[in-house]
């Protein structure tokens, strides 16, 4: 083991101090993203601060390689000056009464990391899992202004299997949102692997197709933004996934990081 990377919510500050102890006494470089939390004091630990996933990734992968070619942040600037140029081609699309932003997410630390995104792009973003008390939905279920929506939260998965597994409740929030005039863009996160669903293209695909479908019987484009983490050696196949939502009409990102700028910059 060349290289340690610890991904997190934000855990408790007692819980922060413990963690970094023990990262204090690794000899290994070590990488830590703390979703949200305070990047001061990882780097006093000795380790790497990180501020999203991705970054997180990137910043292991340089650590690995011997910093070889380009930083990491000058890959990331690039990458979101590309997001801005995609995003104001698709903003052209939309209606003038089309604003509003929604993420409905599976998976909880995507949420978290497209939240610390949003902050920085759109500033207050609702959610049920909201660090901030002021920031929380008043209802899960009902939308307000620009939000995103953990579905795999305890309030919709008691009693019914994670969205990861069944898409039947985030299909039903997709064809909730593209109801409203007022939703320009909506985020979703795919994750493959075992213990997820076999085939999730092969329903939020056909779910995506008529939501964009009613939104123009109505006069106005919807854009649905997609991330799908995973592999081609996933059972699912990384390829056929992106493929079958990109034919449903979704637009593909490389990485959830870069989904939730390019929902955000279309908005913003």
């Amino acid at each position: 083991t060349r290289v340690l990377l610890l991904v997190s919510k934000p855990p408790a500050p007692t819980i922060v101090e413990r963690v970094l102890e023990q990262v204090g006494q690794s000899g290994k470089p070590t990488v830590v993203c703390f979703l949200g939390g305070d990047p001061a004091s990882i780097a006093d630990a000795g380790a790497i601060p990180a501020r999203t996933l991705q970054e997180a990734a990137y910043l292991s992968a340089a650590e690995v390689q011997g910093h070889k070619g380009p930083s990491v942040g000058e890959v990331i600037a690039r990458e979101v000056a590309d997001l801005q140029a995609q995003a104001l081609e698709l903003k052209q699309r939309l209606q003038p009464g089309q604003k509003y932003l929604r993420g409905l997410f599976s998976g909880g630390t995507l949420a978290a990391e497209a939240l610390v995104l949003w902050e920085e792009i759109l500033g207050d973003v609702l959610s049920n899992v909201a660090v901030d008390p002021r920031l929380k939905l008043k209802d899960a279920t009902r939308s307000e202004g620009h939000c995103a929506v953990d579905l795999g939260e305890d309030e919709f998965t008691v009693g019914r299997p994670h969205p990861m597994i069944d898409n039947d409740l985030r299909i039903r929030r997709l064809m909730q949102e593209a109801a409203d005039p007022e939703v320009a863009v909506i985020l979703l996160d795919v994750v493959l692997g075992y213990g997820a669903h076999p085939d999730p293209a092969s329903e939020l695909g056909p779910a995506i197709r008529q939501a964009r479908e009613r939104a123009a019987s109505e006069g106005r484009e919807l854009l649905v933004v997609a991330s799908v983490t995973g592999t081609e050696d996933d059972p699912q196949g990384l390829s056929r996934q992106v493929r079958a939502l990109e034919e449903a009409g979704a637009v593909i990102c490389s990485c959830n990081a870069a989904a939730a700028r390019l929902a955000a910059f279309i908005v913003a």
